[in-house]
């Protein structure tokens, strides 16, 4: 009989009953990960320069989730917090109270995914402000619902024929200095990208009308765009001028990814409502919206909620990362990380014309590939080339920015020294075959 747990076989398998628009980004079937590698069914290993897109900061199975997990789901896997509530919600919402930048009082609310902390942070946003407008920014990416669409700015693979989309967003140009929208550059700009909202309220939409703005310090999808450190700062001035809240969708930046536990920490600016999700619970689906308490605070009760919001299993994951992040340092752990790869792909830079921009905050790096240098001609081709390229020696890694010509790197943050440098090597070489 042939053998129906092969790469080809799962792979044939699946196109018979997964949806084809529901991708992969290779079709490698993995068995068992632990750490920084993946192990697939053919008992092949590849070292993990995705961490499952930003959600597995701690490392795969790493023991003390695991053992959260066993020990939560012999007690009881679900109750609805909504109807008999348990303790790990409470404890996980004191964790992230503490942790979220910023002085004020905050609460919590939890729900499952990424678009579905976005979409609450709206809904509390637009309630306590009694106004509708939302602005969202170039290049941004907040999710796939219908409100996530709206918000996120990529048209392919996204948004095509999924409209129309939610009223009342509107969108502003981001604080890219590799591309900037307006021409200059940094630091004579005098971050005019922050004072353009000034003139939006004007020629867009009126401050009377705007609830919120809703902004990744650190662009995931988007390409690893991370402003200047003064560009947050500037912003939330002229936000509290406009009585406009700041929502920070920290969905992918968040939980340690760029050396701070928050990026916002590292802007020194305390959004009004920021999102939690991905690495929150190392592979578990859970999510958070985090804000000032008069803020979320604002909703009646059951205004806000979901039956599997709080997942007790969930949030004992979550506690273990917690753990994990003040018993391995892991913050610490994540800035030598962060600066070895700026070290290294800034090599990279100077090695090959292809890299064109290195760019990013601690270990949340990447680099953008052009074909020119002098024109920044985006080269998704090549992109695309080294993704394969790595993944036929054993590392995955993953595209993305608006041309989908950015590589990004989000290895776990637990990954050894030998794995890092094996992984940057293919890296290197991939670089050198492409070019």
């Amino acid at each position: 009989m042939a053998n129906t747990k092969t790469n080809a076989a799962l792979q044939e398998r699946r196109n018979t009953v997964i949806a084809k628009g529901f991708g992969s980004s290779t079709s490698k079937y993995v068995a068992h990960a632990k750490g920084a590698v993946i192990t697939d069914v053919e008992g092949n290993e590849y070292i993990d320069f995705a961490g499952g897109i930003a959600v597995m900061n701690v490392g795969h199975s790493h023991p003390k989730v695991v053992q959260a997990i066993k020990d939560q789901a012999e007690k009881f896997t679900h109750t609805c917090f909504m109807v008999a509530p348990y303790e790990s919600p409470v404890a996980l919402a004191e964790k992230l109270c503490d942790a979220v930048p910023g002085d004020s009082k905050k609460s919590v609310m939890f729900v499952n995914s990424g678009v579905e902390a976005v979409e609450n942070a709206i809904k509390i946003a637009r309630y306590y402000t009694q106004k509708t407008a939302i602005i969202a920014f170039d290049s941004a990416f907040h999710g796939r619902t219908l409100m996530g669409m709206s918000l996120t700015s990529k048209i392919k693979p996204y948004k095509h024929g999924f409209g129309p989309f939610a009223p009342e967003v509107y969108r502003m140009p981001y604080a890219n200095c590799y591309r900037c929208p307006f021409g200059k550059e940094h630091p004579s700009c005098n971050i005019a990208c922050a004072d353009h909202l000034e003139d939006f309220l004007i020629n867009y939409v009126g401050a009377a009308q705007t609830a919120a703005i809703i902004v990744e310090p650190v662009q995931g999808e988007g390409g690893f765009i991370a402003p200047p450190k003064e560009y947050f700062q500037k912003l939330k001035t002229l936000c509290e001028k406009n009585s406009i809240l700041m929502i920070a969708d920290e969905i992918q930046s968040g939980m340690g990814r760029t050396g701070y536990m928050f990026a916002m920490e590292y802007y020194g600016v305390e959004a009004d409502i920021t999102t939690v999700a991905k690495s929150l619970g190392a592979g578990m689906p859970i999510s958070a919206v985090v804000g000032k308490k008069e803020i979320m605070d604002s909703v009646h009760p059951g205004g806000i909620g979901g039956t599997y919001s709080a997942n007790p299993i969930a949030c004992e994951a979550a506690l273990a990362v917690f753990d994990i992040f003040e018993s391995e340092n892991l913050l610490a752990r994540a800035k030598v990380l962060g600066e070895k790869l700026h070290s290294t792909l800034k090599a990279f830079q100077e090695k090959h014309a292809l890299v064109g921009d290195v760019r990013g905050l601690g270990p949340m790096i990447a680099m953008e590939l052009v074909s020119d240098r002098e024109a920044k001609t985006p080269a998704p081709d090549k992109a695309k080339q080294l993704v394969e390229f790595c993944l036929d020696r054993n590392l995955i890694i993953l595209a993305c920015g608006t041309y989908g010509n950015v590589i990004r790197l989000l290895m776990p943050l637990v990954i050894s020294e030998e794995q890092l440098t094996k992984g940057m090597e293919i890296v290197d070489n991939g670089l050198t075959a492409i070019s």
